[in-house]
């Protein structure tokens, strides 16, 4: 049987292999959490404790830090003065992010540092790293180096206590200065704000200088072109004899060139205006000489000019009068009547004047005619010789027109660079900020540093996972067992029972004496399992032992051995540690003679076998301490022994010594029917549960299982509920008997 276990067992049970490990699946066991929390509970006080406790002196420790703000708007584009175009292009509104962030940048960048750092003269003493509770850089290398050294320090602290924030969907970025001084905190703020506006104006008035360089050496160029093509086509003109009329000569005429004002020589200027005035003398000989024709074909006082003129009216008016007078007079008289010839002769001397005006009034229509056609004929004759000098100078022109052209490109150039010119110097000074102020900082009353709560909360956070740490670690490194899983977790047996812890006040006897009571029942379930532990049942002798001592081995022999008699069985309990026996203690026997007498053979079996108060229990007690005892139980006398009591009794219980540092245990294992390993709960530290089974395993033990003494589920973690259900605690002190 011994060989068939021993064949059987798996020794990763106690180790497993690190390949085993990986293989198993991972699990979150709640319940083991807890119960490392509720074990390590003043540990965990402790530490969050003390993590608490350093947060409230280093906060009482810690200088008080003022942070001032200033808020400004970042427009992405600026209000335009002038109706022109700007000479930064403004960047798209899909842009924006990255316009934003890039104002950020420039906000604390090291260049506006250094602006601020210089217009706040930061840099000429120590007051403010001072005020900053910052030690002076000390340097003997020399006077420059400790100033440049200064201003490295005075830098390095202003960018480092400088942060800026700007929210999300929002232009307004905040500006933060944290120092211990509220008013150089609200100071330095301010003028990162002032530095940040002046240095955005000064980035475009820069641009706008090189527009404006730019397009003065473009004016000088363009200038220069000017001028030149004007010599040129001067130099021409003198030297082709051709006189430009072009700012002097405009022709209102109706003519050919009616309407035209460009450049033309003097030449043609003439020939435009004396054709202007032939034409004007041609429609006035037609005229004339249609008032002429019309004069000869009508009667002379037909003529509506004679009709017009107001002296022939007079002479017609008297003459009407004369005649009208005369004809009156010669009805009554004859016209021999000397009154009668006289008004008949002013009547002839009116006709003859009126005769003699109206002729005049027609000569002059005919002299206006001829005077008209004279005209006429001189203007032609000129505009003729114009004509054919205008076609010769005609050949001379079309160099002269190139140059003009050349001339009017290079002035229009010209002009429109200086219009641009203009504009650009006028923007550079007149030009909108998209950076605004909306928020002064204003000197701090209240300290963003330190801050009591948080700092108990961050020390609360830290102890938590600090402790969370120290639990972890000493859990994977301790190997001690503290529940009824951990014993085929870590031993690789299984577990028979789980006895629980007595009260302070109470011995295992009269706990054992009471049927009812939680002991009581935990061994009646350990007598149980222990009755199908093997295919067999019951082995015909147990050994109990432990890995080190006080863990309860004695009582459970105890206890088994009682349990099995008062169900009717023959039971001999066996003291066998021969080095501080304790059973005939518990039991108020004899020790006199026992276990070391019938190996020596001084004393029988009925001479060393005591009556317990059981019936049907018999205690063979230790005997006389031997000074060998490994000796003793490793000889030959043992085997024998054992087999004479078991013809005597149905189970022979032996309580063994501890296994470690000793060999008794493990000679008496190889001799008996089952082993049983007693392990105290919460006990076991340091692997010596472990090395307590190898060495059993080692000498071919029969293994049955392991029982966990004084199992406090409370105290383990697991509440009242775990395992068997028990309702009272208990304890066992020591195996001592009360």
């Amino acid at each position: 049987m011994n060989n068939e276990f021993t064949a059987n067992f798996d020794p990763e049970l106690i180790e497993p292999s690190s390949e085993a490990m990986d293989d198993r699946p991972i699990a979150i066991d709640i319940r083991k959490i807890w119960s490392a929390i509720y074990r390590n509970r003043y540990l965990i006080g402790g530490i969050i404790g003390a993590a608490i406790i350093l947060a409230v002196l280093v906060t009482l420790l810690m200088r008080p830090v003022y942070q001032a703000e200033a808020s400004v708007q970042i427009n992405q584009q600026v209000a335009k003065v002038l109706e022109s175009q700007d000479v930064q292009p403004v960047d798209q509104m899909a842009d924006a992010d990255r316009f934003l962030q890039t104002q950020i940048d420039i906000l604390t960048s090291r260049a506006l540092a250094i602006k601020v750092m210089d217009g706040l003269g930061l840099a000429r003493d120590d007051s403010f790293l001072q005020k900053m509770h910052v030690t002076p850089t000390d340097t003997t290398v020399g006077v420059l180096n400790l100033q440049q050294s200064k201003r490295e320090q005075v830098l390095r602290v202003l960018m480092d206590n400088l942060s800026v924030d700007l929210p999300r969907n929002s232009r307004i970025a905040q500006i933060h200065f944290e120092s211990p001084d509220p008013k150089l905190a609200a100071q330095v703020a301010n003028r990162f704000a002032q530095e940040f506006i002046t240095a955005n104006l000064q980035r475009r008035y820069d641009t706008t200088a090189y527009a404006r360089n730019f397009l003065r050496k473009q004016l000088d160029d363009a200038r220069q072109r000017l001028q030149e093509s004007e010599t040129t086509a001067i130099a021409y003109a003198r030297a082709a004899h051709l006189i430009d009329a072009s700012n002097g000569a405009t022709s209102n005429s109706t003519g050919a060139d009616s309407g035209q004002t460009g450049p033309r020589s003097l030449t043609v200027a003439s020939l435009v205006q004396l054709s202007s005035a032939y034409n004007d003398a041609q429609a006035a000989r037609i005229a004339a000489q249609q008032r002429w024709e019309q004069a000869q074909k009508t009667p002379l006082l037909s003529l509506s000019e004679v009709l017009a003129n107001p002296a022939i009216q007079q002479l017609m008016q008297q003459k009407a009068q004369l005649v009208a007078g005369y004809q009156e007079e010669r009805q009554r008289r004859k016209p021999n009547y000397p009154t009668m010839v006289q008004a008949a002769a002013q009547i002839k001397e009116l006709n003859s004047q009126i005769n003699k005006l109206a002729s005049s009034i027609k000569a002059t229509i005919r002299d206006a005619y001829k005077t008209a056609q004279d005209q006429e004929n001189a203007l032609a004759a000129d505009v003729s010789r114009l004509k054919s000098a205008t076609l010769t100078e005609q050949d001379r022109a079309v160099r002269y027109n190139i140059l003009r052209r050349d001339v009017d490109t290079n002035r229009e150039l010209y002009e429109g660079l200086l219009q641009r010119y203009r504009q650009v110097s006028a923007e550079a000074g007149i030009a909108t900020n998209n950076i605004s102020v909306i928020d002064v900082a204003d000197p701090p009353t209240k300290p963003v540093s330190p801050r009591p709560l948080i700092n108990i909360g961050l020390a609360l956070l830290i102890g938590a996972l600090l402790s969370a740490a120290v639990v972890l670690i000493r859990e994977k490194f301790d190997d001690a067992i503290r529940s009824p899983d951990d014993v085929p977790a870590k031993l690789g047996l299984p577990l028979l029972a789980a006895i629980p812890m007595l009260g302070p006040n109470e011995s295992p006897i009269e706990a054992l004496d009471n049927p009812r009571s939680p002991l009581s029942e935990a061994y009646h379930a350990l007598r149980a399992s222990l009755e199908l532990s093997t295919p067999q049942g019951l082995p015909d002798s147990l050994l109990f032992t432990s890995s080190r001592p006080s863990e309860g081995k004695s009582t459970t022999a105890y206890a088994i051995a009682s349990d099995f008699a008062k169900i009717g069985k023959r039971i001999v309990l066996i003291d066998s540690d021969l080095r501080k026996p304790m059973l005939h203690r518990m039991l108020g026997l004899s020790n006199q003679i026992g276990l070391s007498s019938l190996i020596v053979k001084q004393h029988s079996i009925q001479e060393v076998v005591q009556h317990t108060g059981v019936t049907g229990l018999d205690f063979i007690a230790c005997g006389p301490i031997a000074p060998n005892p490994a000796e003793l139980l490793g000889g030959s006398t043992m085997p024998e022994l054992l087999t004479s009591l078991g013809q005597l009794y149905d189970v022979v219980v032996i309580d063994g010594p501890p296994m470690l540092g000793l060999a008794d245990s493990a000679h008496l294992s190889s001799l008996v029917g089952g082993t049983v390993m007693i392990v105290e709960a919460n006990g076991g530290h340091h692997g010596g549960a472990k090395a307590a089974v190898r060495r059993l395993l080692a000498s071919r033990a029969h293994m049955l299982g392991v029982v966990l003494t004084k199992f406090d589920a409370k105290k383990s973690g697991y509440g009242y509920g775990y395992g068997y259900g028990y309702s009272y605690n208990y304890s066992y002190g020591s195996e001592t008997a009360s």
